[in-house]
């Protein structure tokens, strides 16, 4: 079990190194790979689907109208890009397991 809530790439490098042999250089490398290989599809606006786990979506939400909780005042909220996760149903289940 893990000292932390939060799983790190150092954490994810270190089960890949034993998991699969190869140094922990090695696999911190891979990580960081990954996660830029990532970085890259959605910056350049391509959603990213890894099978069994889940998918990142890019959605781009319009200008629309917002309200400042305190003031009450009208203001506009600009027109801008998010991503968003679905979970697999794979995942979806395991969770539900635990």
């Amino acid at each position: 079990m893990r000292s932390t809530d939060t799983l790190t790439r150092a954490e994810i490098a270190e089960a890949i190194h034993k998991k699969l042999g190869i140094s922990r250089a090695e696999s911190l490398a891979m990580v960081e790979s990954i996660l830029q290989q990532m970085c890259s599809a959605l910056s350049s606006g391509e959603n990213v689907k890894i099978s069994g786990f889940g998918t990142f979506l890019l959605r781009d939400k319009g200008e629309r109208v917002g309200r400042n909780p305190k003031t009450g005042v009208e203001v506009p909220i600009t027109p801008r890009r998010v991503m968003t996760f679905r979970a697999s149903q794979m995942l979806k289940d395991r969770i539900a397991q635990d």
